[in-house]
């Protein structure tokens, strides 16, 4: 068993504790004959909340839980539990049914209130019905009306405050990831200003590899038509001592540059889908700024934590620079697709857009330093062509990946990027 699932499993034993700890602890929600207890309130909000969990699994394991507590608590109380065993065995099946309804129906993690509150109600629901038709399957006909529409009544009341709970946890993490995010935006502001540092003396090293190269240049003229033969020694140990001057140089501005990447605050990872919200946001505000029509489309499929979230960003962010420069020239059908999928130990991350596509003949160049298809032909500009071959490298040679791409001229293209994930979560 990997470290990753013990961590899950280590969730779902807490999770299933606790439902067990508050299925013992009622509200009267002014609904005669029906207990209501605290734990399938909380139920569901931990199935939204750590989707990464297994769900079923979850709800196998807090149904046996609750029932061997409360079997326990009888025993505690009465002396004997023979009695009471097959009593309270079919509250099994509402957690048991009520995981495996919302599995069907949330299947890609909904955000959306409408959407989510119909698959807590239809959860319940169903779950507490199974639960009733297995403590009345003798009596199964003269099962009243009234019952399965107090059913229906019960199920919307605590779907409704198990969403609000939801929502407003997900509100605070919200505030949280804002705080956070004006922490790391203060820092690179300060990062920022610090390269600016370096940058002088990169550029004033600029000048010096010029009369360097002139330098040179005199000295194999001399050489070639064998001019001023005593002064070669000379000017090629200035040449030496230039080049030496400028080594030194680069190097302080490469361990400055270190100093200031590197992670000296101890900065912490983060979540996928924090990272991905940072990126939507972003880019929608990247959309807003070029006057662009363009539908973004973010679809996360597994929660993760890890310290490369760096890496992600570079990775995907360029990615997507990319389709929107593909894009600023179309006007109808136009759409960005960002999609991740997790497949054994390997994460895929598919980014997807409607663009003007590549041509064949350039695919093979496109991860090339310098290799560029933008021109401006206004001005005559021509980009650096740096943001592929800086994708393929953090991939393969810092993440160990390996990314794709697939394009028809004119109908768009998609790069796929894979990943083990063992490169990227972080326990």
């Amino acid at each position: 068993m990997t470290i990753m699932n013990t961590e899950k499993y280590k969730k779902m034993i807490i999770i299933s504790i606790i439902i067990a700890i508050t299925s013992q602890i009622n509200m009267n929600l002014l609904i005669s004959d029906f207990r209501v207890s605290v734990a399938i309130i909380l139920f569901p909000v931990f199935l939204y909340l750590f989707d990464e969990i297994d769900t079923i699994k979850t709800g196998v394991m807090c149904a046996i839980s609750v029932y061997i507590l409360r079997v326990g608590i009888y025993f505690i109380e009465n002396g004997s539990f023979i009695e009471i065993l097959l009593a309270y065995f079919p509250e099994i099946f509402f957690y048991t049914f009520y995981s495996i309804f919302f599995k069907i129906l949330n299947k890609k993690n909904s955000i959306k209130f409408n959407r989510l509150l119909i698959t807590l109600i239809l959860s319940d629901y169903l779950g507490n019905f199974v639960e009733i038709l297995i403590r009345n399957l003798r009596n199964f006909n003269t099962l009243k009306f009234q019952i399965v529409t107090t059913l229906f009544y019960v199920a919307v009341i605590r779907s409704i405050i198990s969403l609000i709970i939801v929502n407003s946890l997900k509100f605070y993490k919200l505030l949280l990831i804002k705080e956070e995010h004006e922490q790391r935006y203060k820092k690179l502001v300060l990062q920022t200003s610090e390269l600016k540092t370096e940058m002088y003396w990169m550029k004033k090293n600029m000048s010096s590899i010029e009369k360097i190269m002139s330098n040179a240049y005199g000295l194999f003229e001399k050489i070639s038509i064998k001019e001023d033969s005593d002064t070669w020694a000379q000017l090629s140990l200035t040449i030496a001592k230039d080049v030496h001057e400028i080594k030194k140089e680069y190097g302080l501005v490469v361990r400055g540059i270190e100093e200031i990447t590197e992670d000296k605050s101890q900065d912490k990872g983060m979540y996928f889908k924090d990272i991905i919200n940072i990126l939507e946001d972003s880019m929608k505000n990247e959309v807003k700024f070029r006057q662009l029509n363009v539908g973004l489309i973010f679809n996360v499929n597994k929660n993760f934590y890890t310290t490369k979230h760096y890496y992600l960003m570079s990775i995907f962010r360029n990615l997507i620079m990319n389709s929107l420069d593909a894009l600023s020239a179309k006007t109808d059908k136009v759409y960005i697709s960002f999609i991740q999928k997790a497949i054994d130990e390997r994460y895929i991350f598919i980014i997807s857009d409607t663009g003007c596509g590549i041509k064949e003949s350039d695919l093979m160049y496109i991860f090339s330093p310098g290799f560029s298809t933008k021109i401006n032909y206004d001005t005559g500009e021509i980009n650096r062509g740096l943001g592929l071959s800086i994708v393929k490298n953090i991939v393969e040679e810092d993440l160990k990946g390996n990314i794709n791409v697939d394009s028809i001229e004119d109908s768009g293209a998609t790069f796929c990027v894979t990943i083990n994930k063992s490169e990227l979560e972080d326990v």
